[in-house]
């Protein structure tokens, strides 16, 4: 049966009679909206130990120490460990055998006078999930897309509530969880596209599979890690930074994955707005990329992310099926040169105008999106299997009315060609190394970067199985 959610009001007034739970509220940037709700329900004497604005710099950094931005996950760390050490140091030994304290943060950006976009908050909590236990916490990053600030200050209070319900109650259920994150708000109000969990009361969870859930959910629609898996909010890796990005389903990672990228970053750096820019090199799975006769097999997903992490890669994890929409993505944190490396089946399904019916501009639109801020196309070429021949970016062919527009971007380099490849390289297709590994034939080894395959077989990934001799049969049994 599925479970009526909970609303704000019930959740927070469920936390004042808990008189097992007690904490801090330490709120900057949007007023005290989450602290409201406890007072507002009634019976807030029996959680709110203290509440607290620190608006003014001068003040928040005597409080807290100074911060080069004030609304940052380093900031909202100084706030909970400031906070948290104060409560557990004051009321731990008074009551400390019979309550689980815990602290909400935030420090925010809303709408302002002089503040007009971006609007973003951090917010987490940082709780005992059992009396005199070692705390775990969890912090997440939010954007807000109400556009005027009652809006947001409403929608960051009821945020907040579903938070600290959360982590107090359904800690021991990320599914659930996640779920209840966003009740009586939708994605249209706030997206949650970072969220960290760390601590005794997560020690089973991997915050990898948390960040594609993030996307999976509907949370938001583009979540990063990096090689370490640690989750990371976009802006902390790709802010006005040039950016290089490689879809693909990495199942597993192959020879032509690198060649693709090396050659294609070889002749990014080489375009003036790049040269002694700083790089950012992204690996990209799109959820229909995860997608495998219908649901995303978790197992699958973090052998593939085991096998990028071995490379040194970040992983975005994205719901944007259309290259134009993970363009805008990339677009809201730089300015700087972005390339997307593809190969030719790829391509074609960008000058396929089915994909556009949902823009009244069409396929011109979606160009206008895509190749905004000099962005730039590196395509690999693709050996035709009938007749051997190698298609290119400069030859492969589109639709005759759109031919025209396929040649203006390929003449002013829009679009590039792939130079200096492995011809030797065309014929290997993942789909067919995967069945390699799965059916135990060795040549697969050869396909993909040595790296990967020592990984594939000492953790026996996407399906590998060592070879087991026969069983002897004792003398005696024959």
């Amino acid at each position: 049966m599925k479970k009526e959610s909970v609303g704000t009001h019930q959740k927070a007034l469920q936390i004042n009679l808990d008189q097992t739970k007690y904490g801090t509220f330490s709120e900057v940037g949007a007023g005290q909206e989450v602290a409201r709700w406890f007072f507002r329900v009634g019976g807030a004497s029996g959680t709110i130990a203290k509440s607290i604005s620190a608006y003014d710099m001068v003040i928040s950094d005597a409080i807290y120490g100074h911060s080069e931005r004030y609304v940052s996950r380093q900031r909202l760390a100084t706030m909970l460990d400031h906070e948290y050490g104060l409560l557990t140091e004051r009321l731990q030994p008074r009551r400390g055998d019979t309550t689980k304290f815990f602290v909400f943060a935030d420090t925010v950006a809303a709408q302002s006078f002089t503040r007009r976009e971006d609007w973003h908050a951090w917010m987490g909590v940082r709780f005992q999930h059992e009396p005199r236990g070692e705390p775990s916490q969890i912090i997440m990053h939010v954007r807000m897309w109400d556009k005027e600030n009652i809006p947001q200050q409403e929608a960051l209070g009821i945020l907040g509530v579903n938070l600290v319900y959360a982590a107090l109650y359904h800690h021991d259920d990320i599914e659930r969880f996640l779920k209840t994150l966003i009740d009586d708000l939708t994605i249209d109000r706030v997206e949650v596209d970072m969220i960290k969990f760390s601590g005794p009361a997560f020690a089973s969870v991997d915050n990898r599979l948390v960040t594609l859930r993030l996307v999976q959910d509907g949370l938001t629609n583009a979540a990063l890690f990096t090689a370490d898996g640690e989750v990371v909010q976009a802006a902390e890796v790709l802010y006005k930074k040039a950016i290089l990005v490689e879809r693909g389903s990495f199942r597993p990672v192959t020879n032509v994955t690198l060649d693709m990228l090396n050659n294609a970053q070889a002749q990014f750096i080489q375009e003036p707005g790049v040269q002694g820019e700083e790089l950012v090199v992204l690996m990209e799975m799109t959820l229909k990329n995860l997608t495998d006769e219908g649901e995303i097999n978790h197992r699958d997903f973090l052998d593939r992310v085991d096998i990028l992490g071995t490379l040194g890669k970040t992983v975005l994890i994205s719901n944007y099926g259309a290259y134009f929409r993970l363009a805008s993505y990339l677009f809201r944190y730089t300015k700087k040169n972005i390339g997307i490396v593809m190969g030719v089946p790829s391509l074609r399904e960008i000058f396929d105008e089915k994909y556009y019916c949902d823009l009244e501009g069409g396929i011109l639109e979606s160009f206008g999106r895509l190749f905004r801020n000099d962005l730039r196309l590196y395509v690999y070429p693709l050996r035709d299997s009938a007749t051997g021949s190698v298609i290119t970016a400069r030859s492969m062919r589109v639709a005759p009315h759109l031919q025209h527009l396929y040649a203006y971007l390929v003449e002013n380099n829009y679009i590039q060609l792939i130079r200096d490849y492995r011809p030797e390289y065309l014929p290997i297709f993942s789909r067919d190394v995967l069945n390699k590994i799965k059916s135990g034939d060795a040549s697969w080894e050869t396909m993909v970067p040595s790296q990967v395959a020592k990984i594939i077989k000492e953790r026996q990934l996407l399906g590998y199985k060592t070879a087991t001799a026969p069983t002897e049969i004792p003398a005696g049994a024959r």
